[in-house]
Order: C-alpha cells, then sequence, then structure tokens
C-alpha cells in the first residue's frame, strides 16, 4: 500500500511540473503576442497605422442605400460631411459610438452632413444601426462594402471629415482624432 501512495505522489508531483511548465510557456506566448498586437498598431516610424484615408486623400466614388432606402454617394455628400464606420463586436467602436452620436447631433448641417456605415450582418448590426439613426444617414453593409472601401477602411471604428469636393479634412480611429485634426 505505501509503495501504491508512494508512485501516486510521484504521478501527482509530475503531473503538476507539467501543468507549471506550460502555465509558464502560455504565458511568454501571451506576452508575444502583445508585443505583436502592439507593433501592428504603429507603424515602423512609431505613428499610428492609417486606419482609413488619410487628410488630403480623396474619397473614391460609390453608391450604397441608407436603412431609409434613399441612395447615398460620394456626391451625395455635398457640404462637410462627418463619417463613421463601426462593426458590431468591436470594443473600440461601442467606446466611441456614444462620442460620435453625440458630436453627430450638434454637427452643423444636421443629419444630412453625417454619414454612419455599419459593417456587418444585418442581425448583428440591429443595435449600432438604430443608435446612429437619429443623428447620421446609416448604410449598413457587408465586409467589402462600397462606401468602406472607397473610404480606404481597413479597420474600426473609422472616423473622417470630408469635405465637399470629397477630399478627407481628418481621419483616425477616435472622435478626438477627427476634433482636434479638423479644429472642432
Amino acid at each position: 500500500m505505501t509503495v501504491f501512495v508512494a508512485v501516486l505522489s510521484v504521478l501527482v508531483g509530475a503531473l503538476c511540473l507539467l501543468n507549471l511548465l506550460l502555465t509558464v510557456g502560455v504565458i511568454r506566448r501571451l506576452k508575444e503576442h502583445t508585443a505583436l498586437i502592439g507593433e501592428l498598431r504603429s507603424s515602423a516610424s512609431g505613428a499610428p497605422v492609417q486606419i482609413m484615408l488619410p487628410a488630403g486623400e480623396e474619397v473614391g466614388d460609390f453608391s450604397a442605400r441608407t436603412t431609409d432606402g434613399a441612395a447615398v454617394s460620394r456626391g451625395t455628400l455635398g457640404g462637410e460631411t462627418l463619417v463613421g464606420v463601426f462593426s458590431p463586436g468591436c470594443s473600440a467602436c461601442a467606446e466611441q459610438m456614444p462620442l460620435f452620436t453625440e458630436l453627430a447631433a450638434s454637427f452643423p448641417g444636421g443629419r444630412d452632413r453625417v454619414l454612419a456605415v455599419v459593417v456587418g450582418d444585418a442581425e448583428e448590426s440591429a443595435e449600432e444601426v438604430a443608435a446612429l439613426t437619429p443623428v447620421a444617414r446609416v448604410v449598413q453593409e457587408a465586409h467589402g462594402g462600397d462606401a468602406s472601401a472607397a473610404l480606404g477602411v481597413n479597420g474600426f471604428p473609422a472616423l473622417a471629415r470630408i469635405d465637399a469636393a470629397g477630399r478627407v479634412l481628418a481621419s483616425g480611429y477616435s472622435v478626438s482624432d477627427v476634433e482636434v485634426l479638423a479644429g472642432v
């Protein structure tokens, strides 16, 4: 019986040691992944990665329908326009959306000068569409849709101010980027 207990104790000890080694390995990998994610967020020069077209670039042509059924295109943006591109399930989008809706509510020209694009499945996007509809013309589209492609969106949230000629005045991934760069 004592031999059995001794063997069992050795096996349990070995199992605990193996568990400890695996945990240390997982922690090391998590640190590596955290560093890689940090590198993806910044370019080689240390500047933030451009989330959409930078200031001075021209928005491409696009054609879409708002959730209200109205046609929207680059030509219908007329005047300075505030643009926000969001995706359901995006934690940064959930953080920026209330700030965006607040800015949109006070934006000169009202709802007609604000365009919100929600990228994702219509069912998943319902909450975002409902939150944005009172303050913006809302386009709900699938990934790779016309509007987000024309804006050069490569991450979420993506925010911009666009002039009447379709040139980006300011862009970024937070409302403060757009406000500061645009002089609000």
